[in-house]
C-alpha cells in the first residue's frame, strides 16, 4: 500500500493561488468522490482509493493511499480542479510519499506547520477533514491510521510540551493591529461578516476591549443572531452590508464565499460618507471576501491573512526548545506508523507474508482434495487416493526447498541449509519430544 500527499500553503503559495484550492466543507464528499473516481478509471489502483482533503485558510492538502502512488494524475487533477497549469500548480505545492506524509500530517496536527505557531485550530480542522472523508466514505485502514495516529501525537506534543506558550493567535493579531490605529477600541463600532469558528475567535477578543458596538453580518440570520447574543450584539442581512459599510470602523470578514463580497465600489462610497475616516479592515477569508484593490485606497487599512504573518510570529523564538521536543516525539510517532506499514506491505511484511504462506498452502490443499475426489469417484482404492494425497502435497511443499538448496553458491547453500534445518528438523525434534 502506498500513501501519498499533495499540497500547497501559507509557505509555498500566495493567497490568491491559494483561494483557487479552498473547499468548503459541504464541496468536501463530492470532491472526494471525483477524485477516487478519476484515480480508478485512470487505473492507478486496483482496489478502492483512500482520500481525504483538507482545506483552510493557510493550506489545502490531498491525502491519498492505493495499491500504488500516483502523484503525477492528482497533481494533474487537483491543477484541473482550479483551473491552472500542472505546471504553475507544481511550482508552488508538495508532493510526499510514505513516511514523509505520516511527518507532514503529524507536524500539521502538531501546529508546528502553522503560520501560528503551535496553534491548536488546525487539529480540530484536521478532525473535519476525517469526518467529511468518512461520510463520504472514502476513508480506509491506512489513511485513518494515518489520522489518529497524527491525532495522538499532536496530544503528546501539547501535553508534554510548551509549544502552545506565548502563542499569538490570528484574532489577537488582529486586535493589535486595530490597536495602533485606533487609539481606544472602547469608542470604536466593529462590524464582523460571517459567523464562522474564526469570526467567533475574533468576535471574543475584540468583545474583551468593549468596543462602542459590535454587529454580526451573516447570511443566514439565524446563525448570526446566535453568536450575537453571546456579546449582546446586533445583527445585520448580509445583503444590506454595503448601505451600512460606513458606520463602521473596523470590519473583520471571513466566509465561505467563493467570491469577493466587499467590493472596490463599496468601499470608496463608504470612505466618502465618513468624511475619509480610516477603516480597519481584516479579510481572513480564502478565496478572499475582500476585493484586493481595496488595499490601495488611501484612510483604508487592510490586512489579509499573510499580512498578518509577522505580527503572529512574535515569541516563535521562545518556542524553539519546545520546536525539537516536539520533533522527538515526531520522529517516535513516524518510525511507529512505518512500523505499522511494513508489516501490511506485501513486500517484506511479516503479517502480510503469513497470509501469503497460508493462502498459498490452501491453494494446493484445495487442488489435492479436488483431485483426490476425482480418484474416489472414479472407484479407486482409498488407501491409494490417501497415498497420493500425502504425496501431492509433500512434494508441493517442499519443492521451493528442495530447489533452494541445490541453487547458488557454496554459501548460498550453507545458508539455506541453515535455514531449513532450523524450520523443518529442529522443530520436528522438537514436535516429537513432546508427543
Amino acid at each position: 500500500m502506498a500513501v501519498w500527499a499533495l499540497g500547497i500553503n501559507h509557505h509555498t503559495a500566495p493567497l490568491d493561488l491559494r483561494g483557487r484550492f479552498a473547499f468548503a466543507l459541504d464541496q468536501i464528499e463530492p470532491t472526494l468522490q471525483g477524485l477516487r473516481a478519476s484515480l480508478t478509471s485512470a487505473g492507478k489502483a486496483h482496489n478502492a482509493v483512500e482520500t481525504a482533503i483538507l482545506s483552510t485558510c493557510n493550506r489545502t492538502e490531498i491525502y491519498c493511499a492505493a495499491d500504488a502512488p500516483a502523484m503525477d494524475h492528482t497533481m494533474h487533477w487537483l491543477a484541473n480542479s482550479g483551473g491552472v497549469a500542472p505546471e504553475l500548480l507544481r511550482q508552488h505545492s508538495y508532493v510526499l510519499q510514505d513516511g514523509l506524509v505520516a511527518r507532514h500530517a503529524f507536524r500539521v496536527a502538531s501546529g508546528l506547520d502553522s503560520m501560528v505557531l503551535g496553534e491548536a485550530q488546525i487539529l480540530g480542522q484536521m478532525k473535519n477533514a476525517v469526518r467529511a472523508a468518512e461520510t463520504a466514505g472514502a476513508l480506509g485502514t491506512t489513511l485513518n491510521q494515518l489520522f489518529q495516529r497524527s491525532f495522538a501525537v499532536a496530544k503528546e506534543v501539547r501535553s508534554s510540551t510548551e509549544i502552545g506558550a506565548h502563542s499569538i493567535s490570528m484574532a489577537a493579531a488582529a486586535v493589535r493591529l486595530a490597536g495602533q490605529l485606533f487609539e481606544d477600541l472602547t469608542k470604536i463600532r466593529v462590524l464582523f461578516v460571517g459567523a464562522g469558528e474564526m469570526i467567533e475567535l475574533v468576535s471574543t477578543h475584540f468583545a474583551a476591549r468593549n468596543p462602542k458596538q459590535i454587529t454580526i453580518a451573516n447570511r443566514t440570520m439565524e446563525r448570526g443572531e446566535k453568536l450575537a447574543s453571546q456579546f449582546g450584539a446586533n445583527t445585520m442581512r448580509l445583503a444590506d452590508l454595503p448601505e451600512h459599510l460606513h458606520e463602521y470602523d473596523a470590519i473583520i470578514s471571513c466566509t465561505a464565499s467563493t467570491l469577493p463580497i466587499i467590493g472596490l465600489g463599496a468601499v470608496e462610497s463608504a470612505l466618502k460618507k465618513r468624511k475619509r475616516r480610516p477603516i480597519f479592515m481584516v479579510d481572513l477569508a480564502v478565496p478572499r471576501d475582500i476585493e484586493a484593490e481595496v488595499k490601495h485606497l488611501n484612510d483604508v487599512y487592510l490586512y489579509t491573512v499573510d499580512d498578518l504573518a509577522t505580527v503572529v510570529r512574535t515569541g516563535q523564538a521562545q518556542r524553539q526548545a519546545a520546536v525539537q521536543q516536539a520533533e522527538v516525539i515526531i520522529d517516535t510517532g513516524v518510525q511507529n506508523f512505518m512500523q505499522w506499514m511494513d508489516q501490511r506491505n506485501p513486500v517484506g511484511g511479516s503479517v502480510s507474508l503469513i497470509q501469503q504462506v497460508n493462502a498459498q498452502a490452501d491453494e494446493w490443499r484445495a487442488l489435492e482434495i479436488a483431485r483426490a475426489k476425482k480418484l474416489i469417484a472414479k472407484g479407486e482404492d482409498i488407501d491409494t487416493v490417501l497415498e497420493a494425497l500425502s504425496r501431492g502435497i509433500t512434494q508441493k511443499m517442499l519443492h521451493g526447498t528442495m530447489a533452494a538448496l541445490h541453487k547458488g553458491d557454496a554459501d548460498e547453500r550453507a545458508q539455506t541449509a541453515d535455514t531449513v534445518s532450523r524450520l523443518f528438523l529442529r522443530a520436528s525434534r522438537n514436535n516429537s519430544s513432546k508427543l
